[in-house]
């Protein structure tokens, strides 16, 4: 497509304003990311989870791993785009929130993307590096008014950008706080973009783009969101069934095999529904049967699964299903996993959107 908006990111501008959604655990590593970036777009290495199949973890020492595989996977992925666009996505919801963003940060990332909770102390882990752009995800205008006020507040800083991710669509934690809240009209992008923009603009009078994301496929679907205002998409689903991507080819097959029916929404062990594959493991876990691996790490701030057993291990669910392990792991998806039909490359994908 033509006349694409400029999506300027704090100091950082790609080539296009496509962003690679962050997927973890280890769907979207340096090697995706990195290659997105060479091609113009902004690569997203998911920081969560990184350790998981690192040489040097053993069982014990999973948090110092995992802020080494951060900083690994940044480099990594430099090498790939010496002058691309890098962002990490961190959770908030991680026990060690903070170890994720400085490691990033100090190996030189471009841009920090941060979901999954509200994230209010991102400017305090960030104030030593003034060239990394910080991004929240939200999901509504009175979550990214909560933000804008209380980092003007406290840290005199405004986001670089604001992604809003549409439960309706989106892949893995969709943000909402509740299941009815999935298919609310009111957190559709339809609404929601105009309405921050427009919040942006008249409220608090600053230049912050707009990124949507959840349900992005084609040209169409960027175009429709540009109209509404938006500067940039973010899209997760199409480009963790690359070539390039970093699951095995076993958890991209779920993905090309997937129906309509296969698609499901649970409730995650982090407390927010998440859009899944319906495989044996979430069979058993809709029908009431937990099935759990050990816990990898206490690596949630809030987890069901240590409160009280009544969910499982999400950590390793999702290594289980980077590994391709179609009975015990956590595919999640977005709800357009139904068009992937084979495996395409980077450049496939860029030359399709782009033209």
């Amino acid at each position: 497509m033509s006349n694409l908006p400029t999506l300027k990111i704090g100091k950082h501008t790609p080539k296009y304003p496509i962003i690679q959604g962050g997927m973890g655990v280890k769907i979207s590593g340096s090697r995706l990311a990195g290659t997105v970036a060479a091609r113009g777009g902004i690569g997203t290495i998911a920081s969560v989870g990184l350790a998981c199949d690192h040489p040097m973890y053993n069982g014990r020492n999973y948090f110092k791993i995992n802020e080494i595989a951060v900083a690994e996977s940044v480099k990594a992925a430099r090498d790939i785009a010496p002058g691309g666009v890098l962002a990490v996505n961190c959770m908030v919801a991680l026990t060690d929130y903070d170890r994720h963003v400085r490691s990033a940060c100090e190996a030189g990332v471009d841009i920090i993307v941060s979901g999954a909770g509200l994230p209010m102390k991102l400017p305090e882990y960030t104030k030593n590096f003034s060239d990394v752009a910080i991004v929240p995800i939200v999901s509504s205008v009175k979550a990214a008014d909560l933000i804008v006020r209380k980092w003007s507040k406290l840290y005199d800083r405004l986001p670089d950008a604001i992604v809003v991710e549409t439960p309706l669509y989106a892949g893995g934690h969709l943000g909402a706080t509740k299941m009815e809240h999935v298919t609310d009209p009111a957190f559709s992008l339809e609404v929601v973009v105009p309405e921050l923009v427009k919040y942006l603009d008249d409220t608090v009078k600053a230049d912050i783009p707009v990124v949507a994301a959840g349900g992005i496929w084609n040209g169409s679907d960027m175009k429709k969101v540009f109209e509404l205002g938006a500067r940039g998409v973010q899209m997760g689903t199409r480009f963790a069934c690359t070539v390039e991507g970093d699951a095995s080819d076993r958890f991209k097959q779920a993905y090309i095999d997937a129906t309509e029916d296969d698609v499901v929404v649970i409730m995650s062990p982090v407390g927010i529904p998440g859009r899944a594959l319906r495989n044996p493991f979430v069979e058993k876990y809709m029908a009431g049967y937990v099935d759990s691996k050990p816990c990898m790490a206490a690596c949630l701030s809030h987890c069901s699964y240590l409160r009280d057993r009544s969910s499982f291990c999400i950590a390793q669910a999702l290594v289980d299903s980077y590994t391709g392990d179609w009975e015990s792991g956590l595919f999640f998806v977005g709800s357009n996993v139904v068009k992937c039909t084979k495996m395409e490359s980077v450049e496939e994908i860029f030359c399709d959107l782009i033209g």
